[in-house]
């Protein structure tokens, strides 16, 4: 079988992971150690992110004449691919958060619903909280205002009693 045969899954493979992805984070996984992986991954799994390690070549090919078409510039050394379908923010967010304890585990650069960010951008995404964090902000602040209002009228029924 020629080697062009056995390349060709795993292009599909990357291909349609990226498809209808909501993110595809490029990261440099260089200098990490075999325990932070592991916690990483599985943090990276419970948020719904796959996070695998595949040839640049293989990501190049994937890559052309998609919105991730503009990563390919950055497809040097050791890098792996966080694809999250559901949340925008989650790979970028966690990434970034192992990025701080191990000084070597980069953020190269990323494609967000179908724009590209640089490595600025990524990590300016990573500082968004999360999709339910950003709801219970919303609930606290709709809800503030009622609860006093409540309290206010408390108050004027016990002076007026």
């Amino acid at each position: 079988m020629a080697k062009v045969e056995l390349k060709k899954p795993v292009v599909e493979e990357i291909s349609n992971s990226i498809k209808d992805a909501a993110a595809v984070v490029l990261v440099n996984y260089k200098g990490i150690n075999v325990e932070q992986d592991t916690q990483m991954r599985k943090e990276l799994r419970e948020a719904g992110v796959v996070y695998k390690v595949y040839k640049n070549t293989m990501m190049n090919f994937a890559f052309k004449g998609t919105a991730c078409e503009d990563l390919c510039q950055h497809l040097e050394g050791t890098n792996a691919l966080a694809v999250c379908a559901e949340d925008a923010t989650a790979p970028a967010r966690i990434l970034a958060k192992y990025a701080k304890t191990v000084p070597t585990l980069e953020l190269v650069a990323g494609v967000v619903e179908n724009a590209y960010y640089d490595k600025a951008g990524i990590e300016a995404l990573s500082q968004v909280p999360s999709r339910e964090e950003l709801l219970g902000k919303l609930l606290g602040s709709i809800q503030s205002p009622i609860t006093n209002f409540a309290r206010v009228l408390n108050q004027i029924a016990e002076q007026q009693a």
